[in-house]
């Protein structure tokens, strides 16, 4: 299988493999832009979960990301996870800031409601499907967050910007991370964050707090991605 030749290859390579799906693979019929839900009944240009899920296993493949990063005809796939706190005071989304100590350059000082990266072939080993994606999910979470406790994955979306030249190489698999108790930032030198109420985070959109694209475009989806806890009936 191709995820298989790929992550042999790069036992061999010193250079960095990413995990892509071809853009047509993904969108056949347009290319959306924004949040494309994931529905139970598929609709024109959109995906049931069973569907993406499907995609990956049969056209994901891994390649060299110095070449994805120049061929918009793949799609660099990233586990984007927003997540979601119950408090005492109601639903919490951490919301955090890169400093100027971490990463890309291009991400410092933007506000981001996702966690995430790219997926790489140590993300296949030892998998029991030929989807990296939940691996990575995992990796990313661990790498970003001190989490206790069990949480809850659920996948809702892709998140799509072809506008610039980044965004056009890369498509955002969209999830909700609901942990039982709060993490703590691992690495609180490169990042920080806090637990920010959905209301909140609308109002900082819509003064100009700077948040990252696909923050940006989600937020105004929270209400719907990321629901009210059912009420206790006694």
């Amino acid at each position: 299988h191709r995820l298989a030749r790929g992550a042999e290859t790069t036992a061999t390579a010193t250079m960095e493999f990413v995990f892509v799906v071809p853009r047509t693979a993904l969108f056949p019929e347009c290319y959306p832009h924004g949040l494309v839900p994931f529905r139970d009944v598929p609709q024109p240009g959109g995906f049931s979960a069973r569907a993406f899920e499907d995609v990956v296993a049969r056209e994901g493949l891994f390649v060299e990301r110095e070449r994805a990063e120049k061929t918009p005809a793949w799609k660099q796939v990233i586990p984007y996870s927003i997540v979601r706190w119950d408090s005492p005071d109601g639903v919490r989304v951490l919301c955090t800031r890169r400093l100027k100590k971490g990463g890309e350059a291009r991400l410092h000082d933007k506000h981001s409601i996702g966690m995430g990266g790219h997926v790489n072939p140590e993300d296949l080993e030892g998998a029991a499907t030929r989807n990296p994606v939940d691996a990575g999910t995992r990796r990313e979470l661990a790498e970003e967050l001190v989490v206790r406790g069990a949480y809850e994955v659920r996948r809702v979306g892709l998140i799509n910007d072809d506008s610039n030249a980044v965004g056009a190489v890369h498509v955002g698999v969209v999830q909700v991370v609901t942990v039982s108790s709060p993490p703590e930032i691992r690495e609180t030198d490169v990042l920080e964050g806090r637990w920010v109420a959905i209301d909140e985070l609308t109002a900082m959109l819509a003064t100009g707090v700077n948040f990252e694209t696909w923050s940006a475009l989600l937020v105004p989806h929270l209400a719907e991605l990321v629901p009210q806890p059912l009420a206790a009936h006694s």
